[in-house]
């Protein structure tokens, strides 16, 4: 099968692409990737040889033509996204251009193509915010709070369309928080871990009461895969690791495994519209595709910490910017 990954050079993107190096060697795979500052060449690495690589922009129709021009796409796994609410809040704009418009324009040229699986990548993000009992199922409304959820929830609606209308053969997957190795250090568990290995203030939101349910990034990938080869056309799948935690649990868990002076902690102004609480009900998926979470989140954040702790100079790349100077 030949597989076109956006967004292959990200974070879940690039686990996803060394999954199926490891996993599915007969099959070709053809990462697409505009390389923003969330794309990084070093993240494809190890399995540069094994992946066909290609800078291109999802808003671009002559990009894509060109790509669907040159190989016969049997599949499209879409991860090319702005995914940072932080940044959402200071330029919408560009979350609805890339998220939407971008997704748009993916779905027009994998239909054109006639490509005969198209799986969307999402966030449990778009259902909005939890209180403090409850999980999200798959039927659960579409209630996004963030310029970043409300764009990915318009680009899973306009997924959902081009199944209704045209008949694609497509698949929504929503996610809980993904952790892991190669997370780029804007979000809360890489920021905690770089910051305090560089004895830097380890800044939490508000009271630090949020609560998170926690997957780790393979987890999350082989469900992913699963989808891709058996999900059924037009279902949405939830991906969770029932883990869940406050960001202030998370932090104090680093801090302790680290050894470092718990003052670096520090309480900031709470972020504009933050969620307080969101959980997956992944049922489905377990039930009917066989997945299962294997990562324990002690084992997990046990070995995505020390992950950092050995691979300084991937973090120290990326923080000083030198990565956006590495090709492949």
């Amino acid at each position: 099968m030949n597989i076109v990954v956006t967004g292959g050079a990200g974070f879940i993107g690039s686990a996803f692409v060394r999954l199926l190096c490891k996993e599915h060697p007969e099959d070709t795979i053809i990462v697409f990737d505009k390389l923003t500052y969330a794309g990084n060449v070093n993240n494809l690495r190890r399995v540069q040889s094994s992946i066909e690589f290609v800078q291109g922009d999802i808003c671009s129709g002559a990009d894509l033509e060109n790509l669907f021009l040159k190989y016969d796409v049997h599949a499209v796994v879409h991860f090319a996204a702005e995914s940072h609410v932080d940044r959402s809040i200071i330029n919408p704009g560009a979350f609805v251009q890339t998220n939407v418009y971008g997704t748009q324009m993916l779905l027009h040229a994998a239909k054109k193509a006639d490509v005969e699986k198209y799986v969307q990548v999402s966030t449990d993000e778009v259902y909005g915010s939890l209180g403090e009992t409850g999980l999200f199922t798959e039927q659960s409304p579409l209630e996004p709070n963030s310029p970043y959820s409300a764009s990915k929830a318009g680009a899973d609606l306009l997924a959902r369309a081009y199944y209704e209308t045209y008949g694609m053969n497509i698949n929504i997957t929503r996610c809980s928080n993904n952790y892991g190795p190669y997370h780029f250090p804007e979000k809360l568990i890489p920021l905690m871990v770089t910051n305090a290995l560089q004895n830097k203030s380890l800044p939490i939101y508000g009271d630090g009461k949020q609560i998170r349910d926690w997957l780790h990034v393979d987890d999350h990938c082989r469900g992913i895969n699963l989808v891709l080869r058996t999900g059924q056309p037009g279902e949405v799948y939830n991906i969770g690791g029932r883990n869940e935690r406050t960001n202030e649990e998370i932090v104090r868990r680093i801090v302790q495994t680290l050894g470092v002076s718990e003052e670096l902690i520090t309480h900031v102004e709470d972020r504009l519209g933050h969620d307080f609480r969101y959980a997956i009900d992944a049922t489905k998926i377990e039930r009917e595709l066989g997945w299962k979470a294997m990562y324990t989140f002690n084992e997990g954040l046990a070995e995505t910490i020390d992950w950092y702790i050995q691979n300084k100079e991937w973090w120290q790349d990326v923080l000083s910017g030198t990565y956006r100077r590495r090709s492949l």
